[in-house]
């Protein structure tokens, strides 16, 4: 399953940025890919997966702005379609039922 996460966070005061920069390092932290500048989604493997990124999400919540999840298949994420713009199709964006995250080593001898 694939979490949808969006946000509109504020950014009038310093603090406000400071919250905005702090949430967005947390996002890249957890494994939250950026499909736009306040749209990023994760891969998750199972409900149990789901609840406990939801739960860390409410711990850092910045308490300011809207911030929005949706969860959805990964055949539903697959199917995505795109208006304008170039589909992403690195395997992270895949449909596939085996995902291999991290480094290449087909080219190892």
């Amino acid at each position: 399953m694939r979490m949808l996460l969006m946000f509109d966070l504020p950014t009038d005061t310093q603090e406000d940025k400071k919250a905005y920069r702090k949430f967005r390092k947390f996002l890249l932290s957890e494994g939250f890919i950026m499909h736009q500048y306040s749209v990023y989604s994760k891969l998750l493997l199972n409900g149990t997966a789901r609840q406990a990124m939801e739960n860390r999400l409410n711990k850092n919540n910045p308490k300011r702005g809207h911030i929005t999840l949706l969860t959805v298949t990964e055949k539903q994420f697959a199917g995505m379609v795109y208006l304008h713009g170039a589909r992403n199709d690195s395997l992270a964006n895949s449909d596939n039922r085996i995902i291999f995250l991290g480094e290449d080593f087909r080219d190892e001898p």
